[in-house]
């Protein structure tokens, strides 16, 4: 019989819906039930493409014998931490707190006004290398309650009051003016501890960090350091190179298990791709190496053919298993390739390091199984081979072809497809900013389409009649109230949108959205919390400041003000984004690694950026002339507004901008203070220099 899970849209808890433990969602039933029959509440808490949660359901979840013990100890609540990232980061805290580590699945014990007492991660069925079993957790959990209570009850406090501490630490900084010293600190302490050899930031399992490789691009313009960009160059070169990157289908892993970013955990992010889209797209515009270019289409052709809803909305992950196997679906061995490309298979192989005794070992699957990598530069290979270079990009072009065309006839990886406000946000950025590239004009109609669709759908599907954003959405439902990661990273898509195509609507609904940011999320004592001052009643209410793996809310906020600011002009919006910077600076010298983003925004606020406000016709050669000088390279530093003569617009920039004889006229500001209006394309590129 299913259980509470079976009503749920999240497939994460679908997954568990017919687990003969009776979970609960987390609910005022679920926790009105603990407390009137005394009992603790275990907390499971994971996602659709987590391997191990697949595992601890597999060993403890769906075994019946454990599934009594739960039902008769303990009321059980099953939580999907990307529909839910407050319970997730209360109880994550929580969790680092009691063991100094965490992970998921996250197993969690509370008392039944959801104040946790213990918690941990992964538990075997059987005890192993130390770690005690589930079962055995679970008696000794059960048998505290009810003969140690007073001390479990004063754990439940202890541990409550460190959240609330957690969150008053979160602005607790000493403030100071907004420095540049602050980047140069932070700069040099990210090379110390950068991998010369392998690229990236720390070992095994070593994770892409697109928010550093976007401050190091910003750093880089406005120094040009050779140590810089080699350090750039080489880390997204090591990554697009290796396993961590579908090498056939586009689209990155979600980390590397080894430090050489050769073995991958297959499970595939939206969130990743959306950031490195970005940061490869940075890349090319700053570097002009074609293989940026290359990897940026590659993983938005591979959203758009895996990761997208037919209303336009993006979809969430995709897992790393298939057939009950992690990765299967993307390992070869030297047999299959021989047999799709026969004699061809000799040079594809010398290529992308496929051997027969494979570089990926798993217990479920036979040797020999190889993921593929490019392990020698095709210029190399061809000259060894005595084979014009241009000869051997087409044999390994048509190789990846028909590899692809037989890999689609595999069983493919699960995938979630709930589509969550946050993830959608920054994917929409990636897809606009694309649509504008020069270089990628074959593919600017299908990204622009990709973005506007996208656009609609979460304005049109997320937004309650009221204006607030909702967090997911599935089969026509949305629901939960949007977190403030959502809002920010909503307002950051709508807002590079707006600067693709110059519809106000965009930029009319970013606003909006600011200002009910504003409203429901901002702390009295500074920054933001991470729920609305609406939002359901928890044992903390989070204030989350250190990026993860997206942005933390209040970093993006941050970042997402800052433009606003700049498009109207409106201190409101300024102050609110520098009193937090200001308060932590220290903070982003002395762990820059978790504070990327922020150092993102503090040098876009230092970085005087330009507001470009131009008056013309956008179809009109001299418009798409002077466009064609603010789109040339990467500029990180600018926003841009276009708007047509004599007409009346919502955006402040363009308030009062004239056309000066009859041509389009760019003026380019600072802080609203304007250089001489100027219809001279040249004249333009010198002004923005």
């Amino acid at each position: 019989m299913p259980n509470r899970l079976s009503d749920e849209t999240s497939p994460y808890l679908l997954q568990h819906a017919h687990n003969p433990v009776e979970w609960y969602p987390w609910s005022a039933e679920a926790l009105q039930k603990a407390s009137a029959e005394d009992k603790p509440i275990f907390l499971s808490i994971g996602y659709a493409a987590c391997h191990w949660c697949h595992v601890m359901a597999h060993e403890s979840f769906e075994d019946e014998t454990t599934a009594q013990l739960m039902n008769e100890l303990f009321v059980n609540i099953k939580v999907d931490r990307e529909e839910r990232p407050d319970l997730d980061a209360i109880y994550m805290n929580a969790v680092v707190g009691l063991t100094g580590g965490g992970g998921w699945p996250m197993s969690v014990f509370l008392t039944p006004d959801g104040k946790p007492f213990y918690g941990g991660t992964y538990y075997p069925p059987t005890p192993l290398h130390g770690r005690p079993s589930f079962r055995e957790v679970l008696h000794a959990v059960a048998n505290a309650w009810q003969t140690r209570r007073d001390e479990i009850l004063q754990s439940s406090e202890n541990i409550t009051a460190y959240l609330h501490q957690a969150n008053d630490f979160a602005t607790a900084g000493e403030s100071g003016p907004l420095s540049s010293d602050t980047l140069i600190k932070a700069t040099q302490n990210i090379g110390r501890t950068y991998d010369r050899t392998y690229g990236g930031w720390g070992g095994a399992p070593k994770f892409p960090q697109p928010m550093l490789l976007e401050f190091l691009l910003r750093r880089y313009v406005q120094t040009q350091e050779a140590d810089l960009r080699a350090l750039i160059d080489h880390t997204l070169n090591a990554m697009a190179h290796g396993g961590m990157y579908d090498q056939l289908g586009g689209g990155f892993h979600r980390y590397a298990t080894d430090a050489r970013w050769l073995v991958p955990h297959f499970e595939k992010m939206l969130y990743d791709n959306s950031q490195l889209a970005r940061v490869y797209l940075h890349a090319w515009q700053a570097f002009r190496n074609p293989d940026y270019r290359r990897v940026t289409r590659e993983i938005l052709d591979y959203v758009l053919r895996e990761m997208t809803h037919p209303d336009g909305g993006f979809y969430s992950t995709q897992d790393a298993d298939s057939e009950g196997v992690e990765g299967k679906f993307f390992l070869w061995t030297t047999e299959e390739i021989r047999s799709i490309l026969g004699d061809e298979a000799i040079l594809f192989n010398e290529v992308y390091g496929v051997t027969p005794s494979g570089n990926f070992h798993e217990q479920h699957l036979p040797p020999g199984q190889n993921i593929l990598s490019l392990v020698a530069e095709p210029e190399a290979v061809a000259k060894k081979n005595g084979l014009p270079l241009e000869q051997l990009e087409s044999l390994l072009d048509e190789a990846r072809c028909k590899l692809f065309g037989v890999r689609e006839q595999r069983v493919k990886p699960g995938r979630d497809e709930k589509i969550l406000a946050a993830w959608n946000g920054l994917m929409l950025a990636a897809f606009a900013e694309a649509a504008r590239d020069p270089a990628l004009s074959d593919r600017a109609a299908t990204y622009r389409s990709a973005a506007e669709r996208n656009a609609e759908f979460l304005l049109r599907e997320m937004r309650t009649p009221a204006g607030r954003l909702q967090r997911t959405w599935k089969d026509g439902r949305a629901k939960l109230n949007g977190y403030l990661e959502d809002y920010a990273c909503v307002i950051e898509g709508l807002l590079e949108l707006y600067q693709t195509t110059f519809n106000e609507r965009w930029f009319i609904a970013a606003r909006e959205l600011a200002d009910s940011l504003l409203q429901h999320y901002a702390d009295p004592a500074g920054g933001f919390f991470d729920t609305s001052n609406d939002h359901e009643a928890l044992v903390t209410r989070p204030k989350d400041l250190q990026d993860n793996a997206v942005p933390s809310g209040n970093a993006m906020a941050v970042t997402t003000l800052l433009k606003i600011a700049a498009f109207t002009g409106e201190v409101r919006y300024y102050r609110s984004a520098e009193a937090l910077l200001e308060s932590l600076q220290s903070a982003l010298v002395q762990a820059p690694l978790g504070f990327a983003q922020w150092l993102v925004a503090l040098d876009f606020a230092l970085g005087n950026p330009k507001e470009i406000a131009i008056v013309g016709e956008a179809r009109s050669a001299d418009t798409r002339a002077l466009l064609d000088v603010i789109r040339a390279g990467y500029r990180p530093h600018q926003i841009v507004a276009l708007g047509l003569p004599d007409r009346t617009s919502a955006l402040p920039l363009l308030l009062d901008r004239t056309a000066i004889g009859g041509r389009a006229t760019a003026y380019v500001c600072v802080r609203f203070a304007c250089q001489r209006p100027t219809t001279d394309p040249q004249i333009l590129a010198e002004q923005l220099a």
